[in-house]
């Protein structure tokens, strides 16, 4: 049988029910698991068998979620996390310790700057950031001979700049590290980063994947083709023997398939506890099945609204990759021949007054330190989700203090439009 489309993947892949189990993912909500001996439960934690002993570490129905996001992403293996900070944490964490560096691009969310240059800093993890338009030669001049992995967003937020993913990742395997890409606004509907290099894939499930406001979450997906051991003094948590799990070397017990997320399940969640709920894992799926059917919408109504936006006299500039003038028009079309998201960036005159003002008289476009979902939502970042970073960081960003980021709903695209119209006017 041929290959499934996403489509087909978004709503049957990651569980197959047997004869006259249930149709839908059953939740476990249920922390605990009974076996009849010690040696059976024994064999779990010496990861000796497969099986679930506690939800903190594991949970399954969070398997069967994280099994249909791998194989949208086109991965080995994956799981789930209880945000997407914990998943982009636990994914750069598992390889990275302290006096490891990392490289980054310096056009990503707020709340992940913050992270890996700030809270991983004090943990002794240094980052060097670059812009995502720095030349092959920029890049290479970032890594060091501690370099561990590198970081990017397919589509970063707010600024909506397109990560060159190839660019990344011939650089990134060019010193023998992985390149981990947050693909939450385009989704794997939309792209596919293993497909262009990628090798380890994350998530905030919170925002398209879950699509209606309702469940906190994140995932982390393995392409499966990275090679630890060719690289074995780079990362000897993967290809020394861990002395909590009786010796396991991961990558020789698991493979290149399944040496990565086993290793994040067995250390960092066991030690973090960072696990998604059973019950947000079940909201989640809900949302994943039409995925491929609303992230077509989203990217509709975000280029109709970008389109409307450009034509504005009150407004210095739009962000959409949509965009034949966007900066990034022809590598979205590259990356992103479907479309992208629903979130546009513009900037309006007046700076934060200017943006406040505007928002305000706004009626459809509710201010939330949210995005991607299907209610449509806006808020001005300087003032909020990146009002942590200084002006010189906002600036190498993308962003400007009157910058208001748009994220376009399911609504009907008319109808945002001229609740855009009537706030100008006013």
């Amino acid at each position: 049988m041929k290959e499934q489309s996403i489509g087909t993947k978004c709503v049957q892949a990651g569980y197959t029910p047997g004869n006259g189990e249930p149709r839908q993912i059953p939740i476990i909500q249920s922390t605990t698991f009974k076996y009849n001996t010690s040696e059976d439960m024994g064999k779990l934690f010496d990861l000796e068998a497969s099986g679930y002993f506690y939800t903190r570490l594991q949970n399954p129905t969070n398997d069967y979620v994280a099994a249909k996001i791998a194989a949208l992403e086109g991965g080995t293996a994956g799981m789930l996390t209880s945000s997407g900070q914990a998943a982009n944490f636990f994914a750069l964490f598992n390889i990275c310790s302290c006096g490891d560096h990392i490289v980054s691009s310096a056009s990503i969310y707020g709340g992940t700057f913050n992270l890996i240059s700030v809270t991983m800093a004090k943990m002794g993890i240094e980052t060097t950031f670059v812009s995502p338009d720095c030349t092959p030669e920029e890049l290479d001049a970032a890594f060091r001979p501690n370099t561990k992995a590198v970081f990017g967003e397919t589509i970063a937020n707010p600024a909506l700049t397109v990560l060159d993913i190839e660019k990344f990742a011939a650089a990134a395997h060019a010193h023998g590290v992985p390149l981990i890409v947050d693909n939450t606004f385009p989704t794997p509907a939309h792209c596919r980063p293993i497909e262009w290099g990628a090798d380890i894939v994350t998530h905030s499930t919170t925002k398209y994947m879950d699509g209606h406001g309702a469940a906190v979450g994140g995932a982390i997906v393995d392409s499966g083709k990275f090679d630890w051991m060719a690289h074995a003094e780079k990362f000897p948590g993967l290809t020394t023997p861990d002395d909590s799990y009786h010796g396991i070397t991961y990558a020789e017990k698991f493979g290149m398939g399944g040496a990565f997320i086993t290793k994040c399940t067995a250390q960092l969640m066991r030690d973090f506890g960072s696990i998604q709920s059973p019950q947000n894992a079940f909201l989640l799926n809900l949302g994943l099945e039409s995925l491929h059917v609303r992230m077509a919408k989203h990217a509709e109504n975000g280029q109709a609204v970008a389109e409307f936006l450009e034509s504005r006299p009150e407004v210095v500039h739009v962000s959409y990759p949509g965009l034949p003038g966007d900066k990034y028009h022809a590598q979205a079309q590259k990356y992103l021949p479907n479309g992208g998201c629903g979130v546009v960036s513009m900037e309006i005159r007046g700076g934060r007054e200017g943006a406040e003002a505007f928002m305000k008289r706004l009626r459809l476009f509710a201010i939330e330190t949210h995005v991607a979902d299907a209610r449509s939502c806006c808020l001005n970042p300087a003032t909020s989700t990146h009002r942590q970073m200084t002006e010189e960081q906002l600036t190498a960003a993308g962003i400007p203090a009157g910058l208001i980021r748009f994220s376009c709903g399911l609504e009907d695209k008319e109808d945002l439009i001229a609740d855009l119209k009537q706030a100008f006017e006013g």
